[in-house]
């Protein structure tokens, strides 16, 4: 049976998966810095993803499902070798997806705040 309840909450914890995305790109533009149709190392945005994952009190993601996720989220993903960087992604957001983290940040801001 409790093989069957981890089932279930795995299941539920998937859509969270983007929500965690979101905030994190939107706390990532709240910090002043230009997220969309830029090419950034997968570096720039772990510190956001990170503190993303500790205000839903989830594990981190590794950079492989971060990389995965954020395409089915709708950005561009290209991987680089590994030893061009420690971790090997280079993320680009469009401006639509830019703008919906933000939003998603400013009303979970004030969710959290109250």
């Amino acid at each position: 049976m409790n093989g069957q309840q981890n089932l279930f909450e795995t299941e539920t914890r998937a859509p969270e998966t983007e929500k965690i995305l979101l905030y994190a790109l939107g706390e990532f533009q709240s910090r002043g810095k230009v997220l969309a149709e830029r090419e950034l190392p997968l570096d720039r945005l772990r510190g956001a993803f990170k503190r993303a994952c500790e205000k839903y009190g989830v594990e981190e993601f590794s950079d492989d499902k971060l990389a995965e996720n954020l395409e089915k989220l709708g950005a561009r993903v290209k991987q680089v070798p590994s030893f061009v960087a420690k971790h090997p992604f280079r993320i680009t957001v469009s401006t639509a997806i830019a703008e919906r983290g933000k939003q998603f940040y400013l009303v979970k801001m004030n969710e959290f705040d109250q």
